[in-house]
């Protein structure tokens, strides 16, 4: 395709997904409540069961309806992800070889869940990261939290678990497209195992190391999934290459 082609072709699908987003932003606009509700729980059992004073503060006139807007935004995003997922991948495909195209119409179906499921794992955690946070406020103190602040956290942890979540895809992806093998990925296994650890230190906001594990365990178990898958593509190519290979010596041979 020509650029002008390319230029047309990213206008329409980037078009689309804009769609799907506003779209999914709509239906955010009706969630919110509910969601914004179960974010904030955790700083309303502060004050219900502890004793403490914990409450949300809205420090503007018009920062409800900012964080509406920015709430409703995410849940869009969310709802709407395997449609422009799909729009970035029907793009990124035309330019690639058949077995690029294989490979990333593969890993779309599994990328979706995945992040899904990062988000819903640090959606449960949320309430005990809250918890052992605001231990640390000082007897007779109080938890006063803006509203900006606290949702900010709140989505930055939704989003950091669910990019975490995408590791292992992206690892069997460039297995698939030949540029990781599943020996190198082992050769470095410890090395691979402390970025998950300390990547899991720094996402999960929890001092304790309860938080950490519950983003580290998933992520270890997909990190040694996605090892696995690697080792059997690369048999699999190992077998296509050595068949190729004989059926190139045979038609030599004649």
């Amino acid at each position: 395709m020509a650029l002008k082609e390319h230029l047309k072709e990213f206008r329409n699908r980037l078009f689309k997904a804009a769609i799907a987003v506003v779209l999914g932003t709509v239906g955010g606009f009706f969630l919110y409540m509910p969601v914004f509700n179960e974010l904030t729980r955790p700083v309303r059992e502060l004050s219900e069961d502890q004793g403490r004073l914990a409450t949300i503060n809205f420090d503007g006139v018009a920062t409800s309806f900012d964080q509406m807007i920015q709430v409703s935004v995410f849940i869009g995003l969310l709802i709407s992800s395997p449609f422009w997922l799909y729009q970035l991948w029907a793009f990124i495909t035309p330019g690639l070889k058949s077995k690029e195209r294989r490979a990333a119409l593969g890993l779309l179906p599994a990328a979706v869940p995945l992040f899904l499921a990062g988000v819903y794992l640090a959606w449960l955690i949320l309430p005990n990261a809250v918890g052992v946070l605001t231990d640390f406020t000082p007897e007779g103190a109080a938890n006063v939290i803006t509203a900006s602040v606290y949702l900010a956290f709140v989505l930055r942890l939704l989003l950091a678990f669910g990019i975490a979540f995408l590791i292992p895809v992206v690892m069997v992806g460039l297995n698939l497209l030949g540029l990781l093998s599943g020996k190198t990925i082992v050769k470095y296994w410890r090395i691979t195992v402390f970025i998950i650890c300390l990547f899991a230190a720094m996402a999960a906001p929890g001092g304790d190391a309860l938080s950490m594990f519950y983003l580290a365990a998933p992520l270890l178990v997909l990190f040694a999934v996605a090892v696995g898958l690697c080792f059997i593509n690369d048999k699999r190519r190992a077998r296509r290459s050595a068949a190729r290979e004989a059926a190139v010596e045979a038609e030599a041979d004649r």
